[in-house]
């Protein structure tokens, strides 16, 4: 148990919630593959942060931590089906129809097998139990149809997440084609009008350090699995009203963006 509560389950890696997939059923995890050259160096953070490790505990070997769902979780969730889950996407990404909205960077047209950023994390407010506020990259290939692949993930403490072996995507089993950091909220316009759910800080790009969320030092892996800086990135900003973003390069961050804002601002 962690210091605030949390039941953290030591669960078999062959039973993590990814083998609920019907292509997974009865397969055993795979080793995973090396990772890109240059990330394990010492300046990168090593100890963990998370709260239930602080008393010395750890899992053994051969498990993964899993937080245990409670009634409060499930109830959160509109229906027992949609529990752990995003809403789904049923139409283009920076289309206003499906209630998303994101300020992201981007970088697409080559060939990518993967990215790294460092980024600050915040706790914006959500407006209601059917939105969300997320910060996270993106790595994506396909269209943004019915055919587009995507991995997901957002902050963590430098531990491998999730298990996507190659053969469960129709277009990443190679490589990706676009690579995307940044926010995303969900704006159900349930009274009315647009959402006060933030993303990022709550705060505009523009309000800068201390102020606004941010990535920084953002990296793509290449083909030979190095650590790469970013060329032609670009910025989108669904509603730069309400969610805005402002880009940047420096010796010490690299590349990076300030992002984020309050939501509806009348």
């Amino acid at each position: 148990m962690s210091s605030d509560g949390d039941l953290i389950d030591c669960v078999p890696s062959h039973l993590q919630p990814a083998f609920d997939h019907p292509e997974l059923k009865g397969q055993k995890p795979l080793d995973p593959p090396d990772r890109p050259k240059g990330i394990d160096s010492v300046d990168e953070v090593t100890h963990s942060i998370q709260q239930w490790t602080e008393s010395g505990e750890s899992c053994p070997n051969g498990t993964i931590p899993i937080r245990r769902a409670t009634e409060e979780d499930i109830l959160r969730a509109s229906k027992f089906g949609r529990f752990g889950r995003k809403p789904r996407r049923t139409v283009r990404r920076d289309s206003d129809g499906s209630g998303h909205e994101h300020a992201v960077a981007f970088v697409n047209g080559q060939q990518f097998y993967g990215a790294k950023a460092s980024m600050n994390v915040w706790t914006p407010q959500v407006t209601n139990p059917y939105e969300f506020s997320l910060s996270q990259l993106w790595i994506i290939s396909g269209s943004f149809g019915n055919d587009l692949n995507t991995i997901e993930a957002g902050w963590q403490a430098r531990q491998l997440v999730g298990y996507w072996p190659a053969f469960l995507f129709s277009h990443l089993r190679m490589h990706a084609n676009m690579i995307q950091f940044g926010g995303e909220i969900v704006n159900s316009r349930s009274s009315g009008f647009h959402t006060s759910t933030q993303m990022g800080s709550g705060h505009f790009a523009d309000e800068g350090f201390t102020k606004a969320a941010y990535f920084r030092n953002l990296q793509l892996v290449d083909w030979d699995n190095n650590l790469i800086p970013l060329s032609n990135l670009r910025l989108l900003a669904d509603h730069p009203n309400c969610y805005n973003i402002r880009q940047g390069r420096n010796n010490v961050w690299g590349d990076y963006f300030y992002y984020g804002g309050p939501g509806r601002n009348v």
